[in-house]
């Protein structure tokens, strides 16, 4: 008796292409690639589209490296922002998460990753030597380390630091500290510890 596989190649294809993505294992792929294909052909059309589009025309800023579709991005180019202050964080997606918060009006430096010598990561891996120079233009005052608080991103901000200790310019460490509306029995031994270090 003959076998006869249950999925086309291209349907094989598409959810090995969805297993790409950061999270997705085999179910969840077949998942959005049966819905797609079974019940939403046009969101499936709509987002070929886009995937294709990003890949072809979004490139990374030539002063931050964050994403953008011309050379230099529009918060690089915005004369409203305090070019004194540069907030260095590892993605993107750091960046955006800051920038919702509506606090921050000064420009970034995207490392587009963190240290990591297990995964042979090294500093020319993340463009520090571009960071330096870029902190060392004149008019760079203050230098935010907004790593990530994992052992990478904390090993990062350490290289970071050391390497503008004698650049004069002002260099910090983005707080941690004990989320607002959290009760303190609920909060993690870690965050607590930090919270009373970096207590002001």
């Amino acid at each position: 008796m003959l076998h006869t596989p249950t999925h086309t190649h291209a349907l094989d294809t598409l959810i090995q292409s969805l297993r790409r993505l950061p999270g997705v294992g085999v179910k969840s792929a077949q998942r959005m690639a049966f819905h797609l294909l079974q019940h939403d052909r046009a969101g499936a059309n709509i987002l070929s589209a886009a995937l294709s589009h990003a890949a072809q025309n979004i490139i990374h800023c030539q002063r931050c490296h964050t994403f953008t579709e011309t050379l230099i991005c529009a918060t690089c180019q915005d004369v409203r922002r305090d070019a004194s202050k540069l907030c260095v964080i590892e993605t993107p997606a750091d960046q955006s998460a800051v920038e919702r918060t509506g606090a921050y009006r000064g420009l970034y430096f995207v490392l587009m990753g963190k240290l990591s010598p297990l995964d042979g990561i090294g500093p020319n891996d993340i463009g520090l030597q571009q960071l330096f120079d870029r902190a060392s233009d004149g008019i760079v005052q203050e230098i935010i380390l907004a790593t990530n608080f994992t052992a990478e991103g904390e090993v990062t901000a350490h290289v970071i630091g050391e390497g503008l200790k004698h650049s004069g310019l002002q260099v910090t460490r983005l707080a941690r500290g004990v989320p607002v509306g959290s009760e303190l029995e609920y909060v993690d031994l870690g965050t607590i510890a930090h919270a009373l270090v970096d207590r002001r």
